[in-house]
């Protein structure tokens, strides 16, 4: 039987990269996910990237979950608003909202040059704007409307999908800052929501071979990288763990749940987790 059978999962972000990789991980444990993005039609993405929100629904379903596509731009909170109304309607309880949804990787390179490692001076004020929109203020509303159902039921479950480099400069000041705006706003509100059973984490994946990474392959060591799903498979555990609220206000790494949860990747690996040092 799938661990999740029943259970009612928000994904934000999901058309493709590590959002899709979260819903296919928890569509494999039998999960119903809404599915949230804004991209719906094949090569329209902002960043021309493959990958659809009907696409990634269609697969969870094939996984032995139910996925369901909403269209969703993260930046506007009464898109965010209607998500939440969309799946009350249809839905009885959420039990878990995933915070992915993320701007500001788009067109890394430009007049043919990787701009992505400039210093904070040369940087495009678009960029830190979409983190900060998306990444930033729509989690935090998103987790408010999921937050409202959560303390009514008294059990529920908010991931952010954060890094390291929220800790540690990582080579884009933009990045690091909204990261760990992101930190900490699943620290206070597992402060703010331990009193009602409903726990709140940050979770860093590893290096994931993502479409953008992957476009860039050039320029990362992919010899320790993981696949989108994996870090599904980890959001997945937390969902079963009977335990989670012994791990509210933590921030938590993909590659060490699967040490504890007893996973592997999809391609039998088991890849190692990173510290601040090795990160």
């Amino acid at each position: 039987m799938q661990p999740l059978n029943g259970k009612v999962a928000i994904v934000t972000g999901a058309s493709r990269g590590v959002g899709k990789g979260i819903a296919l991980g928890l569509g494999e444990a039998g999960a119903t996910v809404y599915v949230t993005g804004r991209t719906i039609e094949e090569g329209r993405s902002s960043s021309g990237w493959p990958g659809t929100i009907g696409q990634t629904a269609a697969e969870v379903t094939q996984l032995g979950g139910q996925g369901i596509a909403v269209q969703c731009d993260h930046r506007h909170e009464k898109e965010i608003e209607q998500l939440f109304q969309r799946v009350l309607s249809e839905q009885d309880h959420i039990d878990l909202l995933v915070n992915n949804a993320w701007a500001g990787y788009e067109h890394m390179f430009h007049d043919g040059q990787f701009t992505w490692f400039n210093p904070f001076w040369q940087q495009p004020l678009w960029r830190w704007d979409a983190m900060f929109q998306s990444g930033v203020r729509g989690a935090y509303i998103a987790g408010q409307f999921a937050a409202q159902k959560m303390v009514e039921q008294r059990r529920g479950l908010i991931v952010n999908i954060s890094y390291w480099a929220s800790q540690k400069y990582m080579g884009n000041v933009a990045y690091g800052t909204a990261k760990a705006a992101v930190d900490r706003l699943a620290i206070y509100m597992a402060h703010e929501l331990r009193e009602h059973n409903v726990a709140a984490v940050g979770l860093y994946p590893g290096l994931v071979r993502t479409e953008n990474v992957l476009e860039s392959a050039e320029h990362f060591d992919l010899s320790n990288s993981e696949s989108p799903q994996f870090s599904g498979r980890a959001v997945a555990g937390l969902l079963a763990d009977p335990d989670i609220m012994q791990k509210s206000g933590q921030i938590l790494t993909a590659a060490a749940l699967a040490l504890e949860y007893g996973f592997k990747d999809i391609d039998g690996k088991q890849p190692q987790p990173l510290t601040l040092e090795t990160a």
